[in-house]
């Protein structure tokens, strides 16, 4: 009886833990976790916890409760359910690789660069900034044209 109540708090405990992950937006680990969290109480339902002590005895209880009690019938069900949430939560990130794979690169080759501090390029902290102050230099053109070049690419 403690085992099964162990199992219970344990499941019910992860089952709160994935509804939060759920809440964060983050579904793949979310189901994850609810996967993992329903196996503590589908083994005490099928009654895979407790068996201890005699295993002949134990062995021939747990057949006879296999035949004759729907809830381990359920436990087994239960266990069925985690495991098609594990490998459904595992076929959808593999196609979301895949998907994200075969897609245009997410930054322009150009883009390698860091598009912020392009005045102090190479230079320490505490040194002079590479501009000397005048506008309309000729530098300022080449970052507003990285900006041009990735809002033309977005289409705005």
């Amino acid at each position: 009886m403690f085992t099964t109540t162990v199992c219970a708090a344990l499941s019910a405990a992860g089952l709160a833990i994935s509804l939060l992950t759920a809440y964060r937006r983050r579904f793949r680990r979310a189901t994850k976790i609810a996967a993992l969290s329903l196996v503590p109480v589908g083994l005490a339902m099928a009654g895979l916890v407790e068996l201890g002590g005699k295993v002949g005895e134990a062995v021939g209880d747990w057949a006879t409760d296999l035949a004759f009690k729907p809830s381990v019938w359920g436990g087994f069900g239960v266990l069925a359910v985690a495991v098609v949430l594990w490998v459904g939560q595992r076929l959808v990130g593999e196609r979301a690789k895949r998907k994200a794979g075969g897609s245009a690169p997410a930054a322009a080759p150009s883009a390698s660069r860091p598009a912020l501090g392009g005045g102090r390029a190479g230079k320490s902290r505490g040194s002079a900034p590479a501009t000397t102050g005048r506008r309309g230099s000729g530098s300022g053109d080449e970052d507003f044209s990285d900006i041009e070049a990735i809002l033309k690419k977005h289409g705005i």
